[in-house]
């Protein structure tokens, strides 16, 4: 996980314009749109918040995966950890092993005593790296026509 690069608009790009991967992310983006609602948003949240979402690279090659990391824009229930992979890293462990670690580092930095993820009901993968998290259900969230379920896990004691 690190900082984004301009040089990672191209694979980012190629992420968001995936109709499998943005499916319940409010549909896919076209290259401008990634820069916008991406690379951009993503540094933008890191400046205001001093959190945010981190590129996911693999070690192995330095090929890009994703983003994963701490999401609150206004109007959020709270501090989210979230996670959007391509599909050629999906089923491999790696949403929830970055998950992991950003979840880690807000418990180390951030002041809060729970975080949530926001996720489509319908979206069973995102539901069950939540659950290996130890979240669960604790509420709802409208996000444009979806009534979104929200999981939270609270800080740890100790």
């Amino acid at each position: 996980m690190r900082g984004w690069r301009e040089e990672d608009l191209d694979a980012y790009a190629a992420l968001v314009a995936d109709p499998e991967v943005m499916l319940w992310l409010g549909g896919t983006q076209d290259r401008e749109l990634a820069w916008r609602r991406g690379l951009a948003l993503w540094v933008g949240h890191w400046e205001l918040r001093g959190y945010g979402l981190w590129a996911v690279e693999r070690k192995s090659d330095g090929v890009l995966l994703g983003r994963v990391g701490l999401w609150n824009p206004e109007g959020w229930p709270g501090v989210e950890v979230g996670w959007t992979l391509a599909r050629h890293a999906w089923g491999q462990g790696y949403a929830y092993e970055a998950a992991l670690a950003a979840t880690d580092w807000a418990w180390a930095n951030l002041p809060i005593d729970r975080l949530l993820s926001v996720i489509a009901p319908d979206n069973g993968r995102s539901r069950r790296v939540a659950e290996r998290l130890g979240m669960a259900v604790v509420g709802s969230h409208q996000i444009g026509e979806i009534d979104a379920l929200v999981y939270g896990v609270d800080r740890p004691v100790g």
